[in-house]
């Protein structure tokens, strides 16, 4: 019983290990964005609707423009929700989630497996970005929360699962 248990432990620990070994890539999710796609101060800009503080980053382009994967991962959600419409999540490494929302279509099915730059869907004007211009709307989201983060702003304690995806848009180059 006590080896079943250290050889689900270290099992455990190196599945856990191994999110944070593989390679982290980056790329701009919108095919053929830059800098004037979207708004540098987006994130984490309050009001903003229903959901209080907008949580990612728009990144508007014409309907149907391609949507890709912005790093490797596992696709664990390919569906629609009220807000987002029809939207995307991948679990990347680093234990990073990349939700894509208001896709006109989508072209990854659950349990996936992409790479960066595959297309998983379109840019569009589903969920609660109906009668809007079209636009992808980019979250990342970390299953390690950062502590330090959460400060007393409105929603405080969300930001510290959150990672501002304009750095990363930034850090690659776009």
């Amino acid at each position: 019983m006590l080896r079943k248990i250290i050889v689900t432990s270290v099992a455990i620990v190196a599945f856990i290990a191994a999110g944070f070994l593989i390679p982290e890539t980056f790329t701009c999710p919108v095919k053929g964005a830059d800098r004037r796609s979207y708004h540098p101060r987006s994130f984490w800009y309050h009001p903003w609707g229903r959901s209080g503080t907008h949580k990612g980053v728009d990144i508007f382009a014409k309907e149907g423009t391609e949507v890709r994967s912005s790093t490797g991962g596992l696709v664990v959600f390919s569906g629609t929700n009220e807000m987002g419409g029809n939207v995307v999540l991948i679990l990347g490494p680093k234990w990073k989630l990349h939700y894509y929302a208001h896709l006109k279509e989508i072209k990854t099915g659950f349990l996936s497996w992409t790479s960066p730059k595959d297309n998983i869907g379109s840019v569009g004007t589903t969920g609660n970005a109906k009668g809007r211009p079209p636009h992808l709307h980019y979250s990342l989201v970390t299953l390690v929360p950062y502590p330090w983060r959460a400060d007393q702003t409105q929603q405080g304690w969300k930001k510290m699962f959150y990672l501002d995806p304009i750095s990363y848009l930034r850090a690659a180059g776009y």
